[in-house]
């Protein structure tokens, strides 16, 4: 019998890692400086070990912190309960009472109904949709123009990547967005110019109050003509509150403070207090009155749309907010944000403005002939700011500062030490002041 010895079998690969994470490339998946392994209150911990104060809300979601017991709670009791229950072709209690109170909280005087979707990009299309039928149920099937702004984000599903107003793709994916004008918020002339020549063909424009990539709020005077332009050239304003809406940057809707309501609002993030996927359509009463008119079928359908255990988490939500006192407690966090944000831009010679409003705010940074930071230099600067215990967000030329609603004194402080020492230190990385 030979005495050969047989080749060793080859050790085994680790098995390829599973997830696809998204806006990621696949060099950085898997990163346990990343991953994130628990979430309680406003303090995130990842595979690494480490643990931060969470100022991004958790993509603006978690308005107030992670694990809250009564949201839990009635997401349990549903999932016992009733567990699935779809919208189509019906309703059912959970919806109808989660529309009952979002209404009420957006204002009864002019919100008639709410239709449920499943996130912000969904809603924008779902809202898209619904400005061309109105306008078909009008006799005016022309109007097919939606008018979005430069520097907007609405979502990237098919038909709010057409609407959003940032440079994000949209050609390499073939979004057709032939039916879509954006202009650029700084010259509202530009928005009556536009009315003038194309006006009858506009069925919608769409306007986040604070613009979601660069945390810049819609000027006054543009909010001013599109109130006034609407009844002469007969579009439907639409607040896109994803990012703004639950008490984000003051009242509980930001469009609550504009010269005269949209027709559709928006919202979607802290809805749930970030539990369940899911957005909502609150819908005016001359658009009601349309679909009630011709008894029109809106075309508009998602499986998972406003299930009993997303409808008991909206109203959970609610209940939370009037509980907490949660618009009282974002003011006080503003108030520390104004001084906070101040000091930065003091101390910290890259630090060109801050913007935004409430506990949405963003902090822009520039080299030393003005030019904003690039993409590479601000994501510098968020790792710094990590480093030294907090996490903020990117966006266009700054890092957005987004803290939940409920933050207490001393995780402010955690904040403002990390936002001092951390842009001192991904600034200086990046060739220091200006």
């Amino acid at each position: 019998m030979s005495t050969r010895r047989m080749p060793a079998a080859p050790a085994s690969a680790p098995p390829p890692y599973p997830l696809w994470e998204l806006l990621a490339p696949p060099s950085a998946f898997g990163d346990p400086r990343r991953r994130t392994v628990s979430a309680r209150g406003a303090v995130l911990r990842f595979a690494d070990g480490t643990r931060v104060f969470d100022a991004t809300s958790g993509l603006w979601n978690v308005n107030l912190g992670y694990g809250n017991e009564a949201v839990a709670d009635a997401v349990h009791a549903a999932l016992r309960d009733a567990s699935y229950l779809t919208l189509f072709r019906g309703g059912h209690d959970y919806a109808v009472y989660a529309a009952m109170r979002l209404l009420a909280a957006a204002g009864l005087d002019t919100y008639r109904r709410a239709i449920f979707s499943t996130s912000g990009g969904a809603a924008n299309d779902l809202a898209m949709k619904l400005a061309r039928q109105y306008a078909v149920l009008r006799g005016e099937p022309q109007r097919r123009l939606v008018v979005g702004f430069k520097g907007s984000y609405h979502g990237l599903t098919y038909g709010a990547f057409s609407l959003t107003g940032e440079a994000l793709g949209q050609a390499m994916y073939g979004v057709d967005v032939r039916h879509v004008r954006h202009l650029d918020p700084a010259r509202p002339q530009d928005f009556e110019t536009l009315m003038a020549r194309e006006g009858h063909r506009v069925a919608a424009v769409v306007c986040e109050p604070v613009l979601g990539s660069g945390v810049r709020p819609m000027p006054p005077e543009l909010l001013d003509a599109m109130g006034a332009l609407r009844e002469r050239y007969g579009y439907l304003l639409v607040a896109d509150e994803v990012a703004t809406g639950f008490g984000r940057t003051g009242p509980m809707f930001a469009s609550h403070r504009w010269p005269q309501p949209p027709d559709l609002l928006l919202t979607s993030k802290g809805l749930t207090n970030g539990t369940c996927a899911a957005s909502a359509v609150l819908v005016g009463d001359r658009v009601c009155a349309a679909f009630d008119e011709h008894d029109a079928v809106f075309i508009h359908a998602e499986t998972q749309a406003g299930t009993p255990p997303t409808c008991a988490a909206i109203t959970a939500t609610l209940d939370e907010f009037e509980r907490l006192d949660a618009l009282a407690a974002a003011a006080r966090v503003a108030g520390r944000l104004d001084v906070l944000l101040a000091d930065v831009a003091d101390h910290v010679p890259a630090v060109t403005t801050t913007s935004g409003a409430g506990s949405f705010r963003a902090i822009h940074l520039a080299d030393r002939d003005g030019t904003p930071y690039d993409a590479a230099a601000v994501q510098r600067c968020i790792t710094a700011i990590r480093a030294q215990g907090a996490l903020v967000y990117p966006g266009p030329g700054c890092v957005q500062v987004i803290p939940p609603l409920t933050s207490t004194a001393e995780e402010l402080e955690v904040l403002e030490a990390a936002l001092r020492k951390g842009l001192a230190d991904g600034t200086a990385a990046h060739g220091g002041a200006r």
